[in-house]
């Protein structure tokens, strides 16, 4: 797909490590459990300006590098090994950007860990937010299962020998509302984005769980 304008991010650089304020989950500092819970800010991303027919920009970020069998995650004595094979996980899907916005604030849209999930689809100046794929992960805790609309950030497994990348795409499109009402996934934006994209542009940055990588 063409790339058509540049994305960049002043949270992170381009291939470099996601800070700990904008993912789900981080390291124990004192070290009494294994993980707690992160900042889960959205990060900071700014554009250059999409070509002319761009009625509306849409952001998702996507991680590559999930399990494909999640039943060994985060499970003592087990380890994920990095050549297992893998799946994707959505962690945002911001869609109704209007053309003329050049930027997202950190933190404009996702403050906190919210259980149970943030409300949705509409936020904040007009756009929406669909559901990202916490929403069935959290399917077997009562204190977190719920609709997770917005961004959530990263989360990976502790025991994961795999570094994580976070694909964050910013797409141009031709139609000034995306097609859809009500809650929304990230299957739905992708197929009713098909024949109306006029270009993207990406950042990826990473992030792990496991205090052995080194990244």
């Amino acid at each position: 797909m063409q790339s058509i304008f540049r994305l960049w991010s002043n949270s992170f650089h381009d291939g470099q490590r996601i800070p700990e304020g904008f993912a789900f989950a981080k390291l124990d500092p004192k070290g009494q459990q294994r993980t707690v819970p992160a900042g889960n800010r959205n990060p900071q991303f700014s554009w250059t300006t999409p070509k002319t027919g761009t009625h509306s920009l849409i952001m998702i970020c996507e991680d590559h590098d999930v399990p494909a069998d999640f039943s060994l995650a985060n499970k003592e004595g087990c380890v994920i090994p990095a050549d297992a094979p893998r799946t994707d996980f959505c962690h945002w899907i911001l869609v109704d950007i209007p053309p003329e916005e050049s930027s997202i604030e950190a933190g404009f849209l996702s403050k906190a860990i919210t259980p149970k999930g943030k409300r949705g689809p509409a936020c904040a100046n007009g756009m929406r937010q669909g559901l990202n794929d916490y929403t069935y992960s959290f399917d077997d805790e009562p204190d977190m299962k719920g609709k997770y609309f917005g961004y959530d950030g990263p989360c990976p497994p502790w025991n994961d020998q795999r570094v994580h990348r976070y694909v964050f795409t910013l797409y141009a499109v031709d139609f000034p509302l995306l097609p859809l009402s009500g809650p929304f996934n990230l299957a739905q934006v992708k197929e009713a984005m098909k024949g109306h994209v006029i270009g993207s542009a990406s950042v990826t940055g990473l992030y792990s769980l496991n205090k052995d990588l080194s990244y």
